[in-house]
């Protein structure tokens, strides 16, 4: 839970929230996510992913592992909780320098900082609309 607002520095380094990295364990994962973020998997996590994608079945799930799985890397936070992104994945969700990591139930996404505030933008109705459709 929670929403944290980070740096990235010169060597592609981002500071990672101590409450997040408790629950991610030493090492990490880190890949391409939904609406041009990043997101953080504890390795469990991810594999948990990795299954339910599998039950869809093969043919199904091959543009998501391909996406997911090509992506991915691990990361372990060296000792002031900085977790290294690569180029590509930084390139993925415009990160430059300001970003947001939010957690979102059993990971966490890394967003651009501004692309994080637009999407906040519309979200009262967008939430309204949600609440709605489930039922609350």
């Amino acid at each position: 839970m929670g929403q944290y607002d980070y740096a990235i520095d010169a060597k592609g380094r981002l500071n990672f929230p101590a409450k997040f990295r408790e629950e991610m364990g030493t090492t990490f994962i880190v890949t391409c996510w939904l609406d041009h973020c990043l997101a953080a998997f504890s390795s469990e996590q991810f594999e948990k992913i990795a299954q339910k994608i599998e039950e869809k079945g093969l043919v199904k799930g091959r543009k998501v592992t391909r996406m997911l799985y090509s992506s991915a890397v691990e990361v372990a936070p060296d000792k002031q909780g900085r977790i290294q992104l690569p180029a590509k994945l930084r390139e993925y969700a415009g990160l430059a320098h300001d970003v947001t990591i939010i957690g979102n139930r059993e990971f966490a996404e890394i967003w651009n900082t501004e692309a994080w505030n637009m999407t906040q933008a519309g979200a009262d109705e967008d939430f309204t609309a949600a609440m709605e459709e489930l039922d609350f």
